[in-house]
């Protein structure tokens, strides 16, 4: 069986909604690993992708890895990018690369989550590499292009302008921004105030609507993935009209 494969689609919401999911059989990437995904989603079409478990970029013994997904989206389609956690372990050295083109009046959901080294064991990320790519573009111009530079024995991880000790990191990205974002932004930042201490979340609308980036940061993979998804399932009623219908896959 090859790296990627595509799990047959499932319509929980009926025939205007594909859900799919994208498997890794092999189980994890290892260094010299390159993974090249391309999606489309055609004019009035609209899919939901996700995976079933998380992605784990595991220890090289030299050579980086590199996972790069190009999402294209076509005139009154709508993408939802949903993929599950990626978890860094010690030593390993990928870059992670996510880029949408946007045609037209195209709508995209999608959230990034990186898990650095495994919190939950006391293993930190002390050695390795990632480096983390998001793009957002609508006809050829740019919403929104991040770079994350994040290096186990930098300043990044422990600096206070950077992950502030924090080993998890969590990115939500809606475009265009909903309409009606100041009611959506005080729900996001009522559930950010509601978070432990030490754990912290906000949400930014950039340019006029061009695009609304929720971001968190925390101890815990599992606290991360429920904000992103109850963010989530606020942002999709008013971007796509759709009440949330959370993939089946996410609750085993």
């Amino acid at each position: 069986m090859g790296p990627l494969a595509v799990q047959r689609p499932f319509f929980p919401e009926g025939p205007a909604v594909c859900h799919v999911y994208v498997l890794h059989p092999p189980g994890g990437i290892v260094g010299g690993d390159r993974l090249h995904i391309e999606a489309r989603v055609g004019a009035g079409a609209h899919a939901l992708v996700t995976t079933p478990a998380a992605t784990k970029a595991y220890r090289t013994a030299g050579p980086p890895a590199a996972q790069e997904s190009e999402l294209v989206v076509e005139p009154g389609g709508v993408l939802e990018w949903l993929p599950q956690e990626t978890i860094l372990y010690d030593g390993a050295d990928i870059t992670l690369a996510t880029r949408v083109h946007l045609e037209g009046d195209a709508r995209f959901l999608g959230a990034d989550l990186l898990c650095f080294g495994l919190p939950a064991r006391g293993e930190a990320f002390a050695r390795g590499r990632c480096r983390q790519v998001i793009e957002v573009w609508r006809d050829g111009r740019p919403v929104l292009v991040e770079r994350g530079r994040f290096d186990g024995d930098g300043a990044v991880p422990a600096a206070r302008w950077g992950l502030g000790g924090a080993p998890v990191l969590g990115t939500l990205v809606a475009s265009p921004a909903p309409a009606d974002t100041a009611v959506l932004l005080a729900s996001i930042r009522a559930r950010a105030e509601a978070l432990p201490a030490g754990e912290l979340a906000s949400a930014t609308v950039l340019g006029v609507g061009a695009a609304l980036v929720v971001r968190t940061v925390g101890a815990s993979t599992e606290r991360a993935s429920a904000f992103l998804r109850a963010t989530w399932a606020d942002l999709r009623p008013a971007l796509l009209g759709r009440a949330p219908c959370p993939p089946r896959v996410w609750a085993t």
